[in-house]
């Protein structure tokens, strides 16, 4: 997802389990529950398919259609729950062409079924749905459907709803841990008009006044990342040599833009060699990758990136690193496309662990700078966004009520990236760690503690008390150090129990190792003056 620049993010403040720092706790709703909790009314069915089918009115900003679900029954229930929000309604429910009661609690639907069915059995409905969707005031953050017009005054039509949800402008299961296994975009639209959804375009129909868009997404996806775009564009594509073999590349950009973008885009393919590198292949190849202009900043719409730059590099024309080498790239397109690794391939069952789409996101900003700049160019790049880290509340939210955490999750979780690669100490087993979470947790919904246990089994090292530290507390390490002749002294303070990170200190001769505790310890070095290494995330203080 994107950042705001002068503002990361509305920060919620919470009580964290392990937290250091005691905050208030946030006072959650039934609503929160019934929308971040795995409830009994969802936890008994799988989704396997969904066919979102809908005719969108840009005059009468209006929705109208109806999805059709499928499942696999695993345990026995006679009660589903389906998510729709308000001022959006559901018009009735179908199962076998039996209409199905519905009870309404704020934006969870209960569908009462006729009978229980059998389990391992595979069964469907259909949603059938109508009415003024949440308009997005301030796209992406403060999500919706944005209805705006071009400089032509055709209509530009987008969605967006990271944390806000996809139920805001569709009927689903919508909580994070059961992606649909494929499925099937339909989008009607005035004649004149193009939607770009996810997937691929598999056929399109021509009505006398509108034309229905078909798109078809083969691998899993999560709710937020299904999108509409519809506008009066136009297209242009490319084939990539890629790790798997040929990937179509897509671009669909407003025609008066075609020329800017055709120079702006080639950013596209210099971030794919570099996070095919880091990462592993592409996690969508048989859904092509699609670039998709759109009236807001940009979002990691899977398989259909949203674009919304400029036509500039940096964020909107500006360095988030303030060093320069944030203007060595098109943001959007380098952190949005970073997430189909992190965040469409690899997805947090809770968005309370947002961090782990954002910190290695973030984090890809420096990596692609890496492999097409150099390590010192990557290092200056991350280390000069600890300007935005707030360190006002923990990384990790509350679970089970739709709470994601503080906005460090991004420039502090990138940082957290950056450090532990430092400790690995070695590039070959760092990028295969990063390529073996793509390849062990593909497509797949994940917790916190499977990306931690992962890394610290791959790596040996002792990384919970690290992680701990900097998702569950707001607290720095601070290594304190005195020097007299060639003799020094250190240690940690403001640290949780059992961390126990090495750092690298710089001397004129050569890099040294030491190994501060919360204790105090003394190692001689042959000169007179070091320096701590600027890349390890902790506060250094002389005394």
């Amino acid at each position: 997802m994107y950042i705001r620049f002068s503002l990361l993010f509305t920060i919620l403040i919470i009580s964290i389990t392990n937290a250091q720092d005691s905050h208030p706790t946030h006072k959650f709703t039934h609503q929160d529950s019934l929308r971040g909790t795995i409830t009994p009314e969802r936890s008994w069915w799988d989704l396997t398919y969904y066919h979102l089918a809908i005719t969108v009115d840009p005059t009468q900003q209006s929705l109208q259609g109806s999805n059709t679900i499928h499942y696999q029954v695993i345990d026995t229930a006679t009660t589903l729950q389906i998510d729709l929000q308000a001022p959006l309604k559901i018009d009735k429910v179908q199962q076998n062409g039996q209409a199905l009661s519905v009870r309404t609690d704020g934006n969870a639907h209960f569908i009462k079924l006729v009978a229980p069915q059998d389990i391992g059995s595979h069964q469907q409905i259909t949603v059938y749905y109508s009415g003024l969707p949440r308009k997005a005031k301030n796209a992406p953050w403060d999500g919706g459907i944005s209805w705006k017009k071009d400089t032509n005054g055709q209509h530009f039509i987008a969605s967006s709803c990271q944390g806000l949800g996809a139920s805001s402008w569709w009927p689903n299961k919508d909580h994070m841990y059961d992606e649909v296994d494929s499925m099937l975009v339909s989008v009607t639209v005035p004649k004149g008009l193009v939607n770009v959804s996810n997937g691929r375009l598999r056929s399109t129909t021509e009505q006398s006044d509108t034309t229905t868009y078909h798109w078809f997404v083969s691998n899993p996806i999560n709710n937020y990342g299904v999108n509409i775009n519809i506008g009066d564009y136009t297209h242009f594509s490319e084939v990539y040599a890629g790790e798997k073999g040929p990937l179509d590349m897509q671009y669909y950009v407003l025609k008066d833009h075609l020329k800017r973008a055709k120079r702006q885009f080639k950013d596209a393919q210099k971030m794919m060699k570099a996070f095919e590198h880091w990462f592993g292949p592409y996690p969508f190849y048989e859904d092509s990758y699609k670039l998709v202009e759109v009236p807001y900043l940009g979002m990691e719409h899977q398989s259909s990136v949203t674009y919304g730059n400029q036509y500039t590099n940096g964020y909107l024309g500006r360095d988030l690193s303030g060093t320069g080498w944030g203007l060595k790239f098109d943001f959007i397109i380098i952190h949005e496309s970073g997430h189909e690794w992190f965040a469409n391939n690899i997805t947090n069952r809770d968005i309370a662990d947002m961090w782990i789409h954002e910190s290695f996101t973030a984090y890809s900003e420096n990596l692609f700078l890496d492999y097409h700049y150099g390590t010192e160019a990557a290092a200056a790049y991350v280390i000069g966004t600890r300007k935005n880290i707030k360190n006002d509340t923990p990384i990790i939210g509350q679970y089970e009520v739709n709470h994601q955490g503080s906005g460090d999750m991004y420039y502090k979780g990138a940082n957290m990236l950056h450090t532990l690669r430092q400790w690995v100490d070695n590039d070959t087993k760092w990028r295969t760690l990063l390529r073996g979470l793509n390849f062990t947790f593909y497509h797949q919904t994940v917790t916190t503690q499977q990306i931690e246990n992962y890394i610290a089994t791959k790596t040996g090292l002792p990384l919970i008390p690290f992680f701990t530290q900097y998702l569950r507390t707001t607290n720095i390490p601070t290594l304190e150090y005195k020097q007299t002749d060639t003799t020094l002294s250190y240690r940690y303070t403001h640290i949780v129990d059992g961390f126990e990170m090495p750092i690298r200190v710089l001397t004129d001769q050569k890099p040294v190792w030491i190994h501060p505790t919360d204790t105090w310890q003394s190692i001689e070095l042959q000169c007179k003056s070091i320096t701590i290494d600027p890349n390890f995330y902790i506060h250094a203080q002389r005394l």
